[in-house]
């Protein structure tokens, strides 16, 4: 069996994704077979990962960026639990890869006790293979009202007797505050747990916090295994958690302006991270209550965990209002999977899939009607876009069976099978294809047909650079030796 070490953290959006991904990448530049692992997550953004029964399934998409990290091929093993919010209070509940069910906020903290046997049942598959497991937490162990069924923090470190180190996020603020909070809440068993503490996303002379490192040790009795600095390389990994979105508002100058609409159920928004890192695109996340840009050439719109009440936001927001001056306008219209979905006359649900039914119309750029189906489409993709004259590759993770006159012009085909459609001007176009833009000579042919020189880099490759780049910043600001150390 592997040996095993756990991050968490004093809250949300501290950086735990990252540096697992980094730790991981350091444990195996040194030769060590290590895998990640995460027991439950919650986040509309997805990716295909390998079956146990040969097939496929989804898991976080944090996980699959770590397992790119350990250099090996991600499994749902490595996310047992996967909880795609659809609403407010209920989210789609996938097990092993495979969706479950759905269940309210309520509903799911009675199933949790049920859940622990699946996150048990991959925990022992996936260490029967490594030597090491880097794990990563959800949320906040201080969380002690969810204690008692709790699968993804303390209640699964205590069951797999796998050591804590604590995440604080400096960046934020009251960092001292928040991990000696931290420190004074927990029960006894659970304090134990913890072998020390990480601070991350440290800007400045580091000297200055001598003393803060110290306070929290004097509070704690916890060790410490350093300081993260703010790692700009971050920014080229793709993001899991949404709360990422309201950093994304922001622009520049630059050549091309893609505007892209925050959906209130918005899923693998990192389908755009290839565009932001052109040099010449500027990438803006319009939040609600914002309208779309006049000025942007190219709207996307992204996915969705929910296309019938996104698309009703969308006309409530005045978006469909927006981008219907943008058409008139000239601009390019992109739909990926469930923005794809909403560009049609029409999205029906017969199954009640998203618990309606009925029919609704879509914003009607697209002459395709889409009807919902229970059985879902997961797997990785290759194929090739006649239109742009160029391979691509990603993967598909969607409800829906679409077609219609504009399927008759496919942007892509994947397998010999046509997917998507194009409009007669060739202007609006979408597709299920995730990951298109991170297809190279896609990404080139289809910025010059906007006027715009890009996909002179491989974005995959980036990727691989900043991991590498995460992983060096670890080793010379952190006692990663430590941290090995402490794994059993």
């Amino acid at each position: 069996m592997a040996k095993a070490i756990m991050l968490q953290g004093t809250g949300s959006d501290v950086g735990k994704t990252v540096l697992v991904a980094g730790l991981c990448r350091a444990a195996m530049r040194r030769g060590i077979r290590v895998a990640p692992f995460k027991p439950q997550n919650m986040s509309n953004n997805a990716a295909v990962a390998a079956h146990p029964d040969g097939g496929s399934g989804e898991i976080g998409r944090a996980q699959w960026l770590q397992a790119l990290a350990c250099g090996i091929r991600p499994t749902v093993d490595m996310n047992p639990v996967l909880l795609k919010p659809q609403s407010d209070i209920g989210a789609q509940v996938v097990v092993h890869g495979r969706v479950a069910g759905e269940a309210g906020a309520r509903d799911y903290q009675n199933l949790k006790g049920r859940l622990l046997g699946a996150v048990m049942e991959s925990w022992s598959r996936l260490s029967a293979g490594a030597d090491l497991i880097v794990v990563e937490g959800a949320g906040s162990p201080a969380e002690i009202n969810l204690r008692d069924r709790d699968i993804a923090n303390m209640g699964f470190a205590t069951k797999a007797d796998v050591p804590v180190v604590l995440v604080g996020d400096i960046d934020r603020g009251g960092v001292i505050a928040a991990i000696a909070g931290t420190h004074l809440v927990l029960p006894e068993a659970d304090r134990d747990m913890i072998a020390g503490f990480l601070i991350n996303k440290f800007r400045g002379d580091l000297s200055l916090f001598d003393d803060g490192l110290a306070a929290i040790t004097r509070f704690t009795g916890w060790r410490s295994f350093g300081v993260v600095p703010w790692l700009r390389e971050a920014a080229l990994l793709p993001s899991e958690d949404s709360v990422v979105l309201d950093r994304l508002a922001r622009g520049g100058d630059k050549a091309l302006k893609v505007a892209v609409p925050m959906l209130p159920r918005i899923a693998n928004f990192d389908d755009l991270d290839p565009l932001k890192a052109e040099p010449e695109v500027e990438v803006i996340f319009v939040p609600p209550g914002s309208r779309l840009p006049s000025d942007a050439l190219l709207v996307v719109i992204p996915g969705s965990k929910a296309t019938i009440a996104d698309l009703a936001s969308f006309r409530a927001l005045g978006w469909a209002d927006d981008l219907a001056a943008h058409v008139a306008r000239g601009g390019y219209v992109v739909g990926l999977c469930g923005g794809y979905q909403m560009l049609g006359t029409s999205v029906a649900d017969p199954h009640r899939i998203e618990g309606g039914g009925g029919r609704v119309d879509g914003l009607r750029l697209l002459d395709i009607e889409t009807v919902l189906e229970s059985e879902k489409t997961v797997g990785e993709a290759d194929g090739f876009s006649l239109a742009f004259d160029a391979a691509v590759h990603g993967y598909e993770i969607h409800l829906g069976r679409t077609g219609g006159a504009d399927c008759a012009r496919p942007l892509v085909e994947i397998g010999g099978r046509p997917d998507g459609a194009i409009s007669g001007n060739g202007r609006i176009m979408g597709t299920y294809l995730h990951g298109l833009f991170g297809s190279t000579a896609f990404r080139r042919a289809f910025l010059a047909r906007l006027g715009v020189e890009g996909g002179a880099f491989d974005h995959r490759r980036k990727v691989e650079e900043a991991l590498d780049a995460i992983a060096e910043h670890l080793e010379r600001s952190i006692d990663v030796d430590g941290l090995l150390a402490v794994a059993r």
